[in-house]
């Protein structure tokens, strides 16, 4: 790295910052306060690292550089910037430094060396925001696949000894497993003898679904409960006979209110109407 262009950037420190915080600003690319003091962090280690290293991107300074970058391009990714605003906050960097090496070289064909080095430092920094960027959008959909599985996979308990488990949107293996695991925590938990699994909110039932059925009823009976499933459409009556899929054994109902009843009636218990 060449010392003696480069890294005259950390003399003029406060005139890049000034720079690069305008053209974020001009960009849409900043958030303003939040990321301030990390933006004057990464610009006081990279400043250093030109001026202390030598043709080495693997150096002790350029490491501590490329660890903060790394958190700071996963942070911008939770906090909602998009992909070429991540890209941009290096991009106007590199025009930034760009400018101030135009004021302290006037040399042509040094200042086309300087800025081909800090082309190449900046454009390997690039990459990594991307890559970062990529795992913190990653974290932030797991999180979210989390906190909506766990919303949509309610277990109510509706009477002494009777729980229900509203099922909504399409089942498939980890979310049958996610369901299996709150409902028999919740059939632990209450001490219930029957749940009920209302699948109204399923738009339709394949073999693959009546399977995770199949496998949460016999969870379910395992625990000591009885299963009743409904929500039973004609629809879905036609589709189970059309596969073949039997489900014999197991109590159906066309609705939740059906199956309640006939939860009361196991339990020999009669619900009548105040005269």
């Amino acid at each position: 790295m060449q010392n003696n262009v480069l890294g005259a950037l950390k003399e003029h420190e406060n005139k890049l910052l000034t720079i690069w915080s305008q053209l974020l600003l001009e960009n849409g690319s900043t958030d303003g306060a939040t990321e301030e003091e990390e933006s004057k962090e990464f610009a006081s280690l990279l400043l250093d690292a030109l001026h202390q290293s030598k043709d080495n991107q693997n150096s002790e300074e350029f490491e501590k550089v490329h660890d903060l970058l790394i958190g700071i391009s996963s942070s911008r990714a939770k906090r909602g910037f998009s992909p070429r605003e991540n890209a941009q906050y290096l991009i106007s960097f590199k025009e930034a430094a760009s400018k101030i090496l135009s004021d302290i070289e006037k040399d042509p064909v040094e200042l086309y060396n300087a800025n081909l080095q800090l082309g190449s430092v900046l454009d390997n920094m690039t990459i990594m925001t991307f890559e970062a960027y990529m795992k913190g959008r990653e974290d932030v959909i797991s999180r979210q696949i989390d906190e909506i599985s766990e919303i949509s996979t309610p277990v109510i308990r509706v009477w002494d000894g009777v729980v229900a488990l509203p099922i909504i949107g399409t089942l498939d293996s980890s979310r049958t497993q996610v369901v299996m695991e709150n409902l028999l925590q919740q059939i632990v938990d209450t001490g219930s003898s029957i749940a009920i699994l209302d699948i109204s909110g399923v738009p339709a039932v394949d073999s693959l679904v009546a399977q995770h059925l199949i496998k949460t009823v016999s969870a379910t009976r395992l625990m000591g409960a009885e299963c009743i499933i409904s929500g039973i459409r004609p629809e879905i009556a036609q589709t189970v006979v059309h596969l073949g899929i039997d489900l014999t054994g197991i109590i159906t109902k066309a609705s939740l209110a059906s199956a309640l009843q006939t939860a009361f009636e196991m339990l020999q218990l009669t619900v009548v109407k105040r005269k």
